[in-house]
């Protein structure tokens, strides 16, 4: 099976958790970092699963599933050790993500690698989650933490491009410019200040 990539926006929306123990945990953490708004429905859950409820960060529905239970669903991942509950969810409605039955799953969630604004996933398909890991854990080395500096640089840098550059070739090559392997292999060997002071004075000529 060929998955169709794509960086989901989940900013308040509800997202269901089936399952309360340890995998269903890494999944709520990881869609509360979303930002989505979190729902588990579990008999019982983690200590680290409670704590947040206390807090009122996620919804619990202290019970089994039951059909209904997925109404206004963005999404939802089934991490109950249940025999046959993914069939009966994918029947509600909306795009399911079934912990260890990649052949259940409408979408899978990839290994990622962040720093900052930057977020790189890798996916195997579902074929093998191990191998993801350690292609994401190279990636992590590959990528530092300069990388979440420049991005955040490049931001303004590329508002005031925008503003300050009338022509248009010269803009877009100098976006380009920002953006090109010299510049990431710059930032990666550590010359990330020499990086920003160039493009800075780069911008500078070219608003003239």
């Amino acid at each position: 099976m060929r998955y169709y990539p794509v960086f989901l926006n989940l900013t308040g929306k509800k997202c269901v958790v089936i399952g309360g123990g340890k995998v269903a945990q890494r999944k709520v953490l990881s869609l509360l970092k979303a930002g989505a708004a979190v729902t588990v429905i579990s008999p019982a859950l983690t200590p680290e699963l409670i704590e947040l409820k206390k807090r009122g960060a996620i919804m619990h529905i202290a019970r089994q599933y039951e059909d209904g239970d997925l109404k206004g669903a963005f999404l939802t991942v089934s991490a109950a050790d249940a025999p046959g509950l993914s069939d009966v969810i994918a029947l509600d409605g909306s795009l399911l993500n079934a912990a260890d039955e990649p052949d259940k799953c409408d979408y899978i969630v990839p290994s990622t690698v962040t720093r900052g604004q930057l977020a790189i996933a890798v996916s195997t398909s579902g074929i093998s989650p191990a191998l993801s890991r350690t292609i994401a854990a190279q990636l992590q080395e590959d990528f530092g933490r300069d990388f979440s500096s420049y991005l955040s640089f490049l931001k303004k840098f590329r508002s005031k491009a925008i503003a300050a550059i009338k022509n248009k070739s010269d803009r877009t090559a100098l976006l380009k410019m920002a953006g090109n392997s010299a510049s990431v292999a710059a930032v990666r060997e550590g010359r990330l200040k020499e990086l920003k002071a160039e493009l800075s004075k780069r911008l500078s000529e070219l608003s003239k």
